[in-house]
């Protein structure tokens, strides 16, 4: 493989490589290739790039809950599940990012006991990077490593649960979130709104006091949620076929037709010794079916992939703009132009933002141009 010089015909002999590389199936390469979209480093947009085309064949599941559910121990025997029947799986395991060096705090952690040293299970450990939602660009790229390199399942396993803890929902296939037994607290989060993410629910320890009462309150919370909605249950993120509105967080304005509609299924697991993931593996199983049939999936899919176009943006353009700021003298600078009332934080918002407006405003003025004869028939500009 060529080596990892920055200049652009390097890179793209290198990118050649390494994708030509994941698609034969080599794990070296698709590691050094999430290693690449990790780091952000030069040409790791560029291979993105390339590998899209072949991604989108994975089922992606995602595991969130509250530090302490179990998560880990799940996601390892349900990797395992997926493997004792021949599936292909790739688990990407999303941890709290340090404040001081941005990288996985939990990361050498030893997760997959199960499936230490089968080689159709590809385990990654990365960085939330201080994304609020819990996920960062760089695991939705690795995702798409993972889809592309042929993985028949992708597992994300997420920072935790909460309100701000979202993102699983715009990034994965099928939600599944875990619920400790008689954890009054847990169940009042949910209440609180991230009950709107899940597809499925898992009470885990299911072998502790609490658990059927635990299993009945949220059986009951999910009732409650479907009456007040007015109909059954929905597709997060989806586009009713009717044209009903689809909010950021997947809840629907509007009803979906009853055949459209899925009905959250609450299982019991002990993931320590196994019990009840064969449950959990048909309930995701069903919802992936229901994503089939329903259409709901491919709606969700576009959705998925607006929001990426819509982070992707937001970050070239505060790079962008945090590039101006810094020829300004630098925010404390301008700040402290502030503070003695030199000036204000709108004029000062005004005066960087403008230079990119007036590129945008001249952009579209030159695409609606009438082209001048010359132009039209450049034939005619003779010496």
């Amino acid at each position: 493989m060529a080596g990892d010089d920055t200049s652009g015909r390097d890179l793209d002999a290198r990118n050649d490589d390494l994708v030509a590389a994941l698609l034969a199936g080599e794990h070296r390469a698709l590691a050094r290739v999430i290693t690449l979209i990790e780091n952000r480093a030069p040409g790791h947009r560029d291979l993105v790039a390339r590998l899209h085309p072949h991604a989108g064949d994975a089922a992606v599941v995602g595991i969130t809950g509250s530090p302490g559910a179990g998560k880990s121990t799940l996601v390892d025997k349900l990797a395992a599940a997926y493997r004792d029947r021949g599936d292909t799986v790739g688990v990407v395991a999303v941890d709290p990012s340090s404040p001081y060096s941005g990288g996985s705090v939990l990361g050498d952690r030893i997760r997959m006991a199960s499936t230490n040293g089968d080689m159709d299970v590809f385990f990654r450990s990365m960085s939330a990077r201080g994304r609020l939602g819990g996920l960062s660009t760089a695991t939705t790229d690795a995702i798409t490593a993972l889809d592309a390199f042929g993985k028949d399942v992708v597992i994300v396993e997420t920072v935790g649960a909460g309100q701000s803890e979202v993102d699983i929902v715009r990034t994965a296939d099928t939600v599944g979130v875990l619920v400790q037994p008689d954890s009054g607290d847990d169940v009042q989060m949910l209440k609180a709104g991230i009950l709107e993410i899940g597809d499925v629910f898992v009470v885990n320890k299911a072998d502790l006091d609490g658990a059927a009462r635990t299993v009945a309150e949220l059986e009951e919370m999910l009732h409650r949620r479907d009456v007040g909605a007015g109909a059954g249950k929905h597709g997060h993120g989806s586009v009713s076929q009717s044209g009903g509105e689809s909010h950021a967080d997947g809840a629907r304005s509007d009803g979906a037709d009853a055949a459209a509609d899925w009905e959250p299924r609450v299982v019991e697991t002990v993931a320590t010794s196994g019990e009840g993931i064969e449950d959990l593996v048909d309930a995701l199983d069903a919802h992936a079916a229901y994503l089939r049939s329903s259409g709901v999936g491919e709606a969700k899919a576009q959705q998925r992939h607006g929001e990426k176009i819509r982070r992707l943006v937001r970050g070239d353009l505060t790079e962008l703009l945090e590039a101006e700021l810094d020829r300004r003298g630098g925010v404390d600078a301008l700040a402290e132009r502030v503070r003695s009332g030199e000036t204000d934080p709108y004029t000062v918002a005004d005066a960087v933002v403008e230079p990119l407006r007036e590129c945008l405003d001249g952009q579209r003025v030159d695409n609606k141009r009438t082209p001048t004869a010359a132009e039209s028939d450049p034939g005619d500009d003779r010496d």
